[in-house]
């Protein structure tokens, strides 16, 4: 009767374990993994990579742009551009205050 008793108690717990109900303390590969990296310095690396979203769409005056970056990007990468005109590279300068 008792090995009965202990072989029901391990099949029981087996079918457990193989279907992942039931898992073994001593180890399994669901175990936490512990690093000693410092997460601050990666919650910055994280925020000090901004994307960038501009692409050349043919916009060229600077009632157009909406942002001093945005009309930077257009006259460094776009051709035919129309916001620098005195041309020391500083796209809308009376409209950014720049």
């Amino acid at each position: 009767m008792r090995k009965l008793l202990v072989i029901a108690a391990l099949a029981y717990f087996g079918y457990g374990y193989v279907t992942g109900t039931w898992s073994l303390p001593w180890g399994s590969s669901s175990s936490p993994v512990v690093s000693n990296q410092n997460p601050t310095s990666q919650s910055t690396a994280i925020r000090s990579a901004p994307v960038q979203t501009f692409s050349c769409d043919g916009r060229q005056h600077c009632s157009q742009m909406r942002s001093y970056e945005e009309a930077r990007f257009f006259i460094r990468n776009c051709p035919n551009t129309k916001m620098d005109g005195d041309g020391d590279g500083i796209p809308c300068e009376k409209q950014f205050g720049r």
